[in-house]
């Protein structure tokens, strides 16, 4: 396997620090393998609007092809990764995370679903055909979007929803717009790092599309917030996925679900990669809160399509609550 060098000052220049969390309290864990799991999957997306899932599935082999292919790329000299970029929004980058200037220790390669355009911006870096990376990619991708899907129908099960596939329909939906990132987090030295603070990664936020699938090798980084100022720590686990609730499934649920913040911390020892699968739906479908979800309550959003909102966010700042102009108390 290919081991990641540490990349120098001059590749990563510092950037603002922050405190950490000592907290490790135990994260819901959902087993997809149990047959009544729906239960402990909504009551997970209500509290945490996040979980991990065990017995998944997902052959361990085809998650391994993958690392050892990412971990080949970011291994590159950053003049062959900058050939993939600069992302547009897709492709490569490092540092910038958005364009109105947010930064982390990291690079990234941001893909969309699109096979041949992926083909197209990779073969700028490993040649004509980049047939090893792009067939891992679509393999896993494959995968954990089918798992994403039975995730979203238990959710569906769960709240007594009909049709189950209400959510689970607009990540199948051809024009459906997900996207796949990979994210490199370098070890930094305690020399970039000051007043025993750690190393910001990537910037606290919320996803913004409806569901999102993570799986990280074993360094820890990743922390979610509690919403009342502190954060949990989220042990490792390379074998399991990760599940965030997204800010469009927050709105579908009229507020139910909870579309978690989080963040990641830089590890001062190891590399980190994570492999994140967003869940999106189509550009021109509305978004608005179901009406079985509604009865006798507030509808607590206006409508809006996907596209409308992925306009705004591109607009904001990665930790501004990107949801708050479409909350009808906000318009009254």
């Amino acid at each position: 396997m290919v081991v990641l060098s540490k990349p120098t000052i001059a590749d990563f220049p510092p950037i603002i620090n922050c405190k950490s969390t000592t907290l490790f309290p135990v994260i819901p864990t959902v087993d997809l393998s149990e047959p009544d799991s729906k239960h402990l999957v909504v009551k997970s997306c209500e509290e945490f609007g996040f979980f991990k899932v065990i017995n998944h599935g997902i052959p361990l082999e085809l998650i391994s092809r993958l690392e050892t292919e990412v971990i080949e790329f970011f291994s590159l000299s950053l003049s062959e990764k900058q050939k993939a970029g600069p992302p547009d929004p897709f492709g490569y980058g490092n540092r910038s995370i958005g364009p109105n200037g947010d930064v982390g220790w990291v690079e990234y390669l941001l893909l969309t679903m699109n096979q041949e355009r992926n083909s197209q911006k990779l073969a700028t870096i490993f040649g004509k055909y980049p047939e090893k990376l792009c067939s891992a990619l679509n393999d896993y991708v494959l995968a954990v979007k089918k798992m994403a899907c039975e995730l979203l129908e238990l959710m569906a099960d769960g709240l007594r929803i009909k049709p189950r596939n209400v959510f689970s329909k607009l990540l199948m939906d051809e024009q459906s717009d997900s996207v796949f990132r990979l994210n490199h987090y370098p070890p930094y030295s305690e020399l970039q790092a000051s007043n025993g603070k750690n190393m910001i990664g990537f910037g606290e936020h919320t996803d913004p599309q409806i569901i999102s699938v993570l799986r990280s090798n074993n360094t820890s980084g990743l922390q979610i917030s509690l919403g009342n100022g502190s954060w949990i720590s989220v042990p490792p686990d390379a074998n399991s996925f990760f599940i965030n609730v997204g800010d469009s499934l927050q709105v579908m649920t009229n507020g139910r679900f909870k579309s978690v913040r989080h963040r990641v911390l830089a590890n001062s020892i190891k590399s980190r990669i994570s492999m994140i699968y967003f869940g999106g739906p189509p550009l021109n479908e509305k978004i608005a809160p179901l009406p079985s979800l509604v009865e006798g309550k507030e509808s607590l959003y206006k409508e809006f399509t996907w596209f409308e909102y992925k306009r705004s966010a591109y607009k904001s700042r990665l930790g501004d609550n990107r949801l708050s102009q479409f909350e009808r108390t906000a318009a009254t």
